[in-house]
């Protein structure tokens, strides 16, 4: 039996922390959870993740910093909009807007996460990018598992596992 390899078209599940390299802050960890089941090459990952690992094997460890560039992207002033803040009067009246809030849009493409960077009286500053945008962030991935994604689940585009669907 040969070994497997990370490669496109195999399911790879990792166990990894993500850590901000300028203060090794962790922002997400599969620690104490689950590992991280993709389907490698079908872009589920953020581009320069799968770059790293790829030829590594089950028990293998990589640490790795990505520039913004091959993480979530350069931030992009044009997601940061001014939406009057009578469209929020029905959330409001459950709970109170707060500076830093991560709020979802249902937008014509589908849910757009958030979060208001300024409120004023009348009017709701609120930035789509992606909270990591503009940041370099480095990662420690360990292989636990690969293994070749049958044809379903490539042709459903996710893993599917014990018992039914990952997701």
């Amino acid at each position: 039996m040969t070994e497997h390899t990370v490669s496109d078209k195999m399911v790879a599940s990792v166990h990894y922390t993500g850590t901000l390299p300028e203060n090794g802050e962790v922002f997400d960890s599969s620690e104490g959870r689950e590992p991280l089941t993709f389907i490698v090459g079908l872009k589920q990952m953020i581009p320069g993740f799968e770059k790293e690992i790829m030829g590594a094997k089950v028990g293998d460890r990589k640490e790795f910093t990505l520039k913004s560039d091959e993480a979530y992207g350069d931030r992009d002033d044009a997601a940061v909009m001014e939406i009057p803040r009578e469209q929020f009067a029905q959330l409001e009246a459950e709970n109170s807007l707060e500076t830093g809030m991560q709020l979802v849009a249902q937008m014509p493409h589908g849910p757009s996460p958030f979060t208001i960077t300024n409120l004023t009286d009348d009017m709701v500053t609120a930035d789509f990018n992606h909270a990591l945008a503009g940041q370099s962030l480095t990662f420690a991935v360990e292989i636990v598992e690969l293994r070749p994604a049958t044809p379903e689940e490539l042709d459903h585009g996710h893993v599917h596992g014990p018992g039914g669907h990952h997701h």
